[in-house]
């Protein structure tokens, strides 16, 4: 029983965040304009919390700035027009998807060319070890180790 109540308090625990960003107050009387500011809301990025959403966050910044969707919205602007709104004032970092632009490059293709730079390092490190012969031994380190495994070799054949 204990385990259960705990299980279920832990739960609530991670949930209530969750809960507590969107007051019902903020919401707008249109289904359709309320689900296109949520829409909206869960692609700016919060400036205090920098890894939530505007949506998702409940920094006073954040309602603040859902607040300013909704009021976009009921002044009739497009999805295209609430974002530009919004990146006139703070700029493409409000953005959670930063569009590909020439500003934003290195951050597009960074992955990539880290992946690939890896790769390449690996592939070259492989290659030296492959070329040194038998794990990159020096010849008395290769003596040794045959003179380790023989008597093994001898003992697996009798």
């Amino acid at each position: 029983m204990r385990a259960a109540v705990a299980a279920l308090l832990l739960l609530l625990a991670f949930a209530a965040p969750g809960f507590a960003a969107l007051d019902p107050a903020e919401m707008l009387d249109d289904p359709v304009e309320e689900a296109r500011a949520r829409a909206i809301s869960k692609e700016l990025r919060c400036l205090v919390c920098q890894n939530q959403s505007i949506d998702d966050s409940d920094a006073a910044l954040a309602r603040d700035l859902r607040a300013v969707v909704r009021d976009r919205i009921r002044a009739g602007d497009t999805d295209a027009e609430v974002f530009e709104f919004i990146v006139a004032r703070y700029g493409q970092f409000v953005l959670m998807t930063p569009p590909f632009t020439p500003a934003t490059w290195l951050l597009w293709l960074a992955p990539g060319l880290v992946l690939v730079i890896g790769g390449g390092i690996a592939l070259l490190v492989l290659r030296r070890a492959r070329g040194r012969g038998n794990l990159g031994l020096s010849a008395d380190e290769e003596a040794r180790l045959a003179a380790l495994v023989k008597p093994e070799a001898s003992n697996k054949s009798e």
